[in-house]
């Protein structure tokens, strides 16, 4: 099962905010956390069956997904309606065209566990203030190897691309 640990694209949208890229004012905060806590309670409740840590800086959680799929060539196949995106996040990046999978979070973890350990993975993460926003967004499969699929919310299925080159601001 693919876990991330909170909303995505908070930081990412924060920064271009307070650039003044975009001409709104928002409530809305960096999610820059240090995980360490967060990610010693993921461990001990995932033991042996997580597969995967990985933070969701560069690139956002799409580019880890393809790093993950690539390295182990296996699909990931990501439900769009399990992403967990605050509204002025989804927002902000439809205003500028990006796709909140894409944008950096700098508090935010990607596991991949065991489907038997899931479960005890999530509770673990949610009994912390920064995991409180966990969530179940996919899971791995066998084909196509070395893709990541969106199934998105019209039913449908899109590839989640590597980026090429640099589309979205640096922030960092």
């Amino acid at each position: 099962m693919v876990i991330v640990s909170g909303p995505l694209g908070d930081h990412g949208i924060t920064i271009m905010i307070a650039r003044g890229e975009l001409d709104i004012e928002a409530d809305l905060s960096s999610d820059t956390a240090a995980l360490h806590e967060l990610t010693a309670g993921l461990l001990d409740a995932g033991g042996d069956g997580v597969r995967v840590l990985r933070d969701a800086t560069r690139g956002g959680v799409a580019t880890i997904l393809n790093e993950i799929a690539a390295a182990s060539q296996t699909a990931v196949v990501v439900d769009e309606a399990s992403v967990p995106v605050r509204e002025v996040v989804s927002g902000a990046a439809e205003l500028l065209g990006i796709d909140p999978l894409y944008v950096a979070c700098e508090g935010r973890l990607v596991a991949v566990v065991d489907a038997s350990r899931a479960e005890a993975v999530m509770a673990a993460l949610r009994a912390h203030p920064l995991g409180d926003g966990a969530a179940v967004i996919g899971h791995v499969a066998d084909d196509p190897p070395g893709l990541v699929l969106l199934r998105t919310a019209f039913g449908g299925t899109r590839i989640v691309d590597v980026l090429v080159g640099d589309p979205l601001p640096r922030i960092c």
